[in-house]
């Protein structure tokens, strides 16, 4: 790939590993594939306990872990500028040409791309949630996301109904908002070798175990499904606030011997939970896209889901069964579901996943989208506030000042240290091999 086309980007999110979720993945495997295009690829984050500083993980990805902990749910206190010196010198020292953050819930990724764009840099943002509009908490972040958008180069959503979503929220143009779904690593979710009894039906829950991941309409449904079916087991993964609640109707029930409560699952142990199962259920409130049903469709399951958010949009009709997010409903599509599973052809499934959804895929819509984003004309400080002052009556002069000091700040910190003075770094770039290389030289 020629220089010219080659592309530098810094990805940012307070979510990353060795955190696990939707999110961290969907950096991992997308900076992984950019890598093997020709592209180079930085992540920052915030520290994770003792990881700290400059870090290399699969394929040469640099990691640089900022000394900033988390504050709230992995994310680091809003300092509004606090991160600009930093993020400042990053971006020199990478030669960065693309910003690119992730997540709107993330102070980080909204930090990293205000100060990017300050520098004028181009920056492209994913938005990996839904939202609603009417509680305090959704007005809040809206606004945030407002101001975020309001000078974004170009943005990315994981469905049809996230881009709806995040225009509405927004106000963005929608010509500026690319769709492009998550994918899942085949490679990693094959089905079981043998393929499991249906004398006893397992159904398979992994999730958080929260009000948004639906957590209450698992104690509702989960007695009925049993009443209905003496063959049906459950297996639960997962940690959260509404465990209490789930082990309190196994108790109440006495389905001790029928709900098996496995806790948190690492991610490396998914697969392994995931094969034992006949039907994965999905409770999801409030759903952009749902990687968990990828993994358990590629392992051959059939999947139970609500119809929420952006979920009709990721598997077939064949492979999924919805229903509306109330425990009568899902109690009827699961005993649709037990009437399916003699058709489900397990690895006919996984194959039909691996034509789906691709990383590779992923990363080269991507591409374009980066594309896009360079060619995308540069703009004055003035001709930005405009976009600002559009925000609100009085939000749009509040963003506007605070887009004026970030400014200020720069112009100091290039008299103070200038970029000319802040050193490069050389490349590294590791061959496909190269772990395995050294894995052989240790032995």
């Amino acid at each position: 790939m020629g220089d010219q086309r080659r592309h530098r980007v810094l990805m940012v999110s307070d979510f990353f590993y060795p955190n696990f979720g939707g999110v961290e993945n969907h950096i991992y495997y997308l900076a992984q594939c950019l890598l093997k295009l020709g592209h180079k690829v930085v992540v920052l984050t915030h520290a994770y306990g003792n990881r700290s500083g400059v870090r290399y993980v699969t394929g040469g990805l640099k990691v640089y872990y900022v000394p900033w902990r988390p504050f709230f749910m992995q994310n680091t206190f809003p300092t509004i500028y606090g991160t600009l010196p930093i993020v400042r010198t990053i971006l020199i020292r990478e030669r960065i040409t693309i910003v690119h953050g992730h997540q709107a819930f993330s102070t980080l990724c909204h930090e990293a791309l205000m100060h990017a764009r300050t520098m004028g840099y181009k920056v492209v943002f994913t938005d990996h949630s839904l939202y609603g509009f009417a509680d305090a908490g959704s007005i809040h972040m809206n606004k945030v996301l407002q101001f975020t958008l309001a000078d974004v180069s170009q943005a990315i959503c994981v469905s049809h109904t996230s881009k709806e979503n995040t225009v509405l929220r927004s106000g963005l143009p929608p010509e500026k908002v690319f769709v492009i779904p998550n994918a899942v690593d085949t490679a990693m979710f094959k089905p079981a070798d043998e393929r499991p009894s249906r004398e006893e039906i397992v159904i398979v829950v992994i999730s958080r175990l929260v009000y948004r991941k639906g957590a209450d309409l698992l104690v509702e449904v989960i007695p009925e499904v049993c009443r209905l079916n003496p063959n049906v087991r459950f297996i639960i993964g997962g940690d959260g606030p509404k465990r209490v609640r789930l082990e309190e109707m196994r108790e109440k029930h006495s389905l001790q011997d029928r709900v098996e409560m496995l806790g948190a699952v690492p991610h490396a142990q998914v697969r392994s939970v995931l094969i034992r199962g006949h039907i994965f259920l999905n409770s999801s409130l409030t759903e952009a896209f749902c990687i968990a049903i990828l993994e358990a469709a590629s392992c051959g399951l059939l999947t139970v889901s609500t119809r929420v958010g952006g979920v009709p949009e990721v598997l077939p009709d064949d492979m999924i069964v919805l229903a509306e997010p109330d425990p009568s409903d899902m109690v009827e599509a699961i005993q649709k579901a037990i009437t399916m599973l003699p058709k489900i052809d397990l690895q006919v499934m996984h194959n039909r996943m691996t034509e789906l959804y691709n990383w590779h895929d992923v990363a080269k819509r991507t591409e374009i989208v980066y594309d896009c984003a360079l060619k995308c004309s540069s703009q004055s400080l003035l001709q930005r506030l405009s976009r600002y002052l559009s925000c609100g009556a009085w939000a749009g002069k509040l963003f506007c000042l605070v887009m004026i000091v970030g400014f200020l700040l720069w112009q100091l910190l290039e008299l103070w240290q200038p970029a000319d003075d802040i050193e490069g770094v050389p490349d590294v770039a590791l061959s496909e091999n190269y772990v395995e290389d050294e894995l052989q030289k240790t032995q």
